[in-house]
């Protein structure tokens, strides 16, 4: 009973901080999103947890560098909140692509095809920005929020009121992925959140328990892992990147450990948070200790 009535009142919060933010123009909100959350996130009993994530992963960075960063990571989730009303317009008119010319290459082989990125900028608009920008849908995974009411609003914002499909991380939700995948949709997903069934891979240099459904869909349907880098540059203004895909399968044509293919993809992550440390999300619980 409890739980359900706070469930309720907080799902009813974020209504109206939802509906604040939509009256505004995506920068106005993106910037009071950015100071709300650097002004309080900071002082949450979780940056605690932040701060050992980031002194673990990043050791040589110095106690006002690592304050610097957990404010930013913080003033980045703020926008991020803040950005859900506006993400249409947001990866649209707000989103320069870099490497699209890899993604329609992509399409003219006519091919399903997996995305991976981290929680980085916002996150959000990655698959989002191939549909309203690229003319072709991504399906998106994510993991819902306990919450149902914020699982709800949560859910409608990042698929565009069902413009776009989304999987809810699940054992039920793989039969739809693979039901996709034969069907040649291209399927997106974040591959930084820890995952305890998973393998164990090296993430700056420590173990991370990582999920490998994301090489084994790739080696079964024989089809390209596409790293996708999201930066944040000026307010809501995001520059997506998209790679050249990482190979899954060897010079003679056998699949490669599914392990060493995890370790590529884990530097390639570990080279963009080091170069914008504060974008990225490290409240995660990415490591074993």
């Amino acid at each position: 009973m409890i739980k359900s009535l706070r469930y309720t009142l907080e799902g009813f919060g974020l209504s109206l901080l939802f509906y604040f933010f939509k009256i505004l123009p995506p920068q106005t909100a993106s910037n009071i999103g950015g100071w709300l959350g650097g002004t309080i996130g900071p002082k949450l009993a979780a940056s605690r947890k932040a701060y050992h994530h980031l002194s673990m992963a990043l050791p040589d960075t110095t106690k006002e560098e690592q304050k610097k960063i957990i404010r930013g990571m913080w003033e980045n989730l703020g926008r991020v909140i803040a950005e859900y009303p506006h993400l249409e317009t947001i990866s649209r008119e707000y989103t320069t692509i870099e490497g699209a010319e890899i993604f329609e290459n992509l399409l003219t082989r006519k091919q399903p095809a997996i995305f991976i990125g981290p929680h980085m900028a916002n996150w959000e608009v990655n698959c989002m920005a191939a549909y309203t920008q690229l003319n072709n849908p991504i399906d998106i995974t994510y993991r819902a929020p306990n919450n149902p009411w914020t699982a709800r609003l949560l859910e409608k914002a990042r698929t565009l009121n069902g413009k776009l499909k989304a999987y809810q991380k699940s054992q039920e939700s793989g039969i739809h992925i693979m039901r996709a995948m034969k069907e040649n949709h291209m399927i997106g997903i974040l591959i930084d959140q820890k995952y305890n069934e998973g393998l164990e891979a090296e993430f700056f240099g420590m173990p991370a328990m990582t999920n490998p459904i994301f090489v084994k869909l790739c080696q079964r349907f024989k089809c390209p892992l596409v790293p996708v880098r999201n930066i944040r540059q000026d307010g809501c203004h995001v520059k997506l990147k998209i790679y050249d895909p990482i190979p899954v399968f060897d010079e003679k044509g056998n699949p490669r450990e599914i392990i060493d293919v995890i370790e590529d993809a884990h530097r390639l992550l570990e080279s963009w948070i080091t170069e914008n440390p504060e974008q990225w999300m490290w409240l995660h619980r990415r490591w074993k200790s």
